[in-house]
């Protein structure tokens, strides 16, 4: 069965690891429609958008985490959400699943753990 194409937005602050992920998103056949470095850039892209899947990073530049950009886009837009996260301590954890995401990826990760988390989104 053929898989449909999302529309996904890249949340990142680090030019590298942002690089990585978008790579990933086009060998597996999906649309990138954005990358951004903060929750604010995160926010304003999200409306312009309306993403399929936002793959979110917590740590974020400027004041705003990846969980509050993420429950600010949800008042406004339906969309899911994964994380990408260097730093998965039981506190940002709960936090996160609270907001209401797919699923929790662990930094540095695979394409194949990408992928898992993007078949759990009908």
């Amino acid at each position: 069965m053929a898989e449909s194409v999302k529309k996904i937005l890249v949340v990142e602050d680090d030019m590298i690891i942002s690089l990585v992920v978008e790579n990933m998103i086009k060998k597996l056949g999906h649309d990138l429609v954005g990358k951004a470095a903060s929750g604010n850039e995160a926010i304003e892209l999200a409306m312009e958008h309306k993403p399929d899947i936002i793959l979110m990073d917590i740590r974020l530049k400027g004041d705003m985490d990846g969980i509050e950009a993420v429950t600010e886009i949800k008042k406004h837009i339906e969309t899911s959400v994964i994380y990408l996260t260097g730093n998965s301590d039981k506190a940002n954890y709960d936090r996160a699943k609270d907001s209401g995401c797919i699923d929790l990826i662990s930094k540095p990760f695979t394409i194949g753990e990408l992928t898992r988390s993007l078949d759990l989104i009908s």
